[in-house]
């Protein structure tokens, strides 16, 4: 009987499940969009219960449309949105409030004064993150200061708080655990020793009890309950969307990049099996665990890529859906002078600026609706850009490609904007939906389903490869207008 992976992809406006066959190929799909709340400005929830319910539902269809019986799947992987907050009774299962998602910005304050009290050096120096509202450590004081009754039953051993992993796994089968991947993301996890961090947890006064086991991202962690799927499943491989996406990439070896043009951008670059350093304000992480070795991950955060696209959409109605962009940004010749910087909720690497808001600039009686859509799928491609040249003066060796991934790299008027913004090849691989792929990977190794990374590296294949073919003088001219528009943009919510 042929054997399946499914792969569990949970993001941060929908939720997806693929079944993948032996070949690493997708045999069917199933994707749900789900709820978003904006209960204030700056402030982003996910019900949880929203989460695991499409989940559910796409995993089941998966299965269903791929023809197969749960009985056939080898085992199941998981990545997940990273950093989004969730915190539930053990007892019931049950959220205590809505999931504080990795885009919120409500702590920003709480950073200001941890920064202000000098700790942004030593938490960078055990963490490899940026003191930041984007990482879990503030959200989960905030909900243990905020929900009624929180801290309290936190201390006495009755709330878990996790990622979405964390509350998938235990919504699955039951034990409350996360990966080194998924850890790295809270601030409270040090990724020298591979442990929580004491004096971070003190720091941040969150009690021990609350934070989940950490385990290897390829490992069997427990079994998926028969009542969800109709025969009990290995759960093996758990890592962050951005690492997993990294490792089905196969960006196996050191200098290796990946960006994945998702609700967010993420660039990463293997960065060997020693945590790197940064200098230009990127961030230090673990890539994935396999066995006793840890993989590390150097990494810039773009908070609005694909976001921007459904701002169009739903802000502003100018599309109908987010794949008619391309066609409203091809409808001009280029965006007319206009720069959109979409700092809707501040922005990341490697500018990290909390109280930056979305700006558009150069805008004249002449500007249409397809000159904004061009120059939002422009912002895409230069926050890329910036990730790239900061990238470059961390990294010990040239950048010679970058793999590209995610919903908008089918786009190919950015994909080609992106390659002449950066003067190397973005290359497009067959199956774009790596993010998925890597979670498969990680389980199936697990497994034994496949024999180990060489075996994965030489299933990858290239789509199509985008050279750049805009002179390095414009390349520079347009990179510095857009230098300029960012800064219209910095600290324009700051109190």
């Amino acid at each position: 009987m042929q054997k399946y992976i499914l792969a569990l992809d949970q993001g941060t406006t929908s939720s997806r499940a693929i079944v993948f066959d032996r070949a690493g190929l997708p045999v069917a799909r199933s994707q749900h969009e789900y709820p978003q709340h904006f209960p204030q400005p700056g402030w982003v929830e996910h019900d949880a219960l929203d989460i695991w319910h499409t989940q559910l539902a796409c995993a089941r269809e998966a299965l269903r449309d791929a023809g197969i019986s749960a009985s056939q799947l080898a085992a199941i992987g998981i990545a997940n949105q990273r950093e989004t907050t969730v915190l539930w009774d053990r007892a019931s299962g049950e959220p205590v409030a809505r999931a504080i998602v990795w885009q919120d910005r409500r702590t920003a304050a709480m950073c200001d004064r941890l920064r202000e009290q000098g700790m942004a050096e030593d938490i960078r120096q055990r963490t490899g993150l940026e003191v930041d509202a984007y990482f879990s450590a503030t959200k989960l004081q905030w909900l243990l200061e905020q929900v009624p009754g929180a801290r309290g039953r936190a201390e006495r051993g009755e709330l878990a708080f996790g990622t979405v992993d964390s509350w998938l796994v235990y919504r699955l089968c039951g034990r409350h655990v996360t990966d080194a991947s998924n850890a790295a993301r809270t601030m409270l996890f040090n990724i020298h020793t591979l442990r929580w961090d004491e004096e971070l947890l003190a720091l941040f006064d969150i009690p021990s009890s609350v934070l989940p086991e950490v385990v290897a991202s390829s490992e069997t962690v427990g079994l998926a309950a028969e009542e969800w799927f109709g025969a009990a499943v290995p759960i093996a491989g758990i890592a962050g969307d951005q690492q997993a996406a990294t490792f089905g990439q196969a960006c196996h070896r050191q200098g290796l990049v990946k960006n994945t043009y998702g609700t967010g951008c993420f660039m990463l670059m293997h960065a060997g099996a020693t945590p790197p350093v940064s200098h230009n304000r990127l961030l230090s992480t673990v890539g994935w665990t396999i066995g006793a070795a840890t993989d590390y991950l150097l990494e810039g955060s773009v908070f609005m890529g694909g976001a921007t696209v459904q701002w169009l959409r739903d802000g502003l109605g100018i599309i109908k859906q987010s794949s008619d962009v391309e066609a409203l940004a091809l409808s001009v010749p280029d965006s007319g002078g206009v720069i959109l910087v979409p700092a809707f909720t501040g922005l990341g690497a490697p500018h990290w600026d909390q109280y930056a808001r979305g700006t558009i600039v150069g805008m004249t009686r002449g500007t249409t609706a397809g000159h904004i859509a061009r120059a939002a799928v422009e912002a895409i491609a230069y926050q890329s850009a910036e990730l790239l040249a900061a990238m470059q003066k961390d990294a010990a060796c040239a950048v010679l490609e970058m793999r590209a991934d995610g919903g908008a790299a089918r786009n190919d008027l950015l994909m080609q904007f992106q390659a002449d913004l950066l003067g190397i090849p973005v290359v497009r691989p067959r199956v774009t939906e790596t993010t998925a792929l890597g979670a498969a990977y990680l389980a199936g190794l697990a497994v034994g389903y496949w024999a180990g990374k060489d075996e994965i590296a030489r299933q990858w294949q290239v789509a199509r490869r985008f050279e750049p073919a805009m002179a390095a003088g414009r390349r520079a001219e347009l990179m510095a207008r857009w230098g300029r528009a960012v800064e219209h943009a910095k600290g324009w919510a700051n109190p």
